[in-house]
């Protein structure tokens, strides 16, 4: 519903100023949906639970009997002295019995009982929906032809956030810089 609503709002607004456009639209259709479908640890745990991961392994490799993972679980990995990123540690094969579990879990996301939900990465994403949601409104209030292109931008700036951890931490730093540019822009400060 929260999706819908905003992606609405935005095609109504910009059938209104650019009748039959739809650039701006289809940035905010992509980018909501990805900020809404972030990645967490219950929705990484039900893709390699799935059984077509085992059979797409077995499918590409030969001798996948041990199948290591290289995990940096939030709650338990320690920490780089020199960079402060988490250390990946490996885990063997019984981890497909731990995503199962982990997978059924998904229940807990967003709740306080989530172990997950503290974490600075959840946390982030959140907020990241949120401001999301305040950047379309002042696009909508803003928007004329003059700044389109702008407005198109910050919409879709949340596809120049990729990766998880200490990588995604550097892409949502320099897409928060770029977010306050094409702010300043479209306000017409700049």
């Amino acid at each position: 519903r929260r999706y819908q609503a905003l992606v609405a709002k935005v095609r109504a607004r910009e059938e209104v100023l650019f009748s039959g456009g739809s650039v701006l639209t289809e940035a905010v259709a992509t980018n909501f949906a990805k900020l809404l479908a972030y990645k967490d640890e219950y929705e990484v745990a039900r893709l390699y639970a799935d059984p077509a991961f085992k059979a797409q392994i077995a499918a590409q490799f030969e001798g996948t009997e041990r199948v290591e993972f290289h995990l940096a679980p939030p709650i338990f990995a320690k920490r780089d002295k020199t960079t402060g990123h988490l250390i990946k540690q490996s885990f063997g094969p019984w981890m497909f019995h731990a995503f199962s579990l982990l997978a059924k879990m998904k229940v807990l996301r967003g709740t306080k009982l989530d172990p997950f939900g503290r974490t600075a990465e959840r946390q982030a994403e959140r907020a990241l929906i949120a401001e999301y949601e305040a950047d379309i409104d002042m696009v909508l209030q803003a928007l004329s032809a003059k700044n389109l292109s702008t407005a198109v931008a910050l919409a879709a700036l949340p596809d120049k956030i990729r990766g998880f951890g200490h990588v995604k931490d550097r892409s949502m730093r320099e897409a928060t810089t770029e977010r306050v540019r094409l702010r300043t822009r479209l306000s017409g400060a700049v």
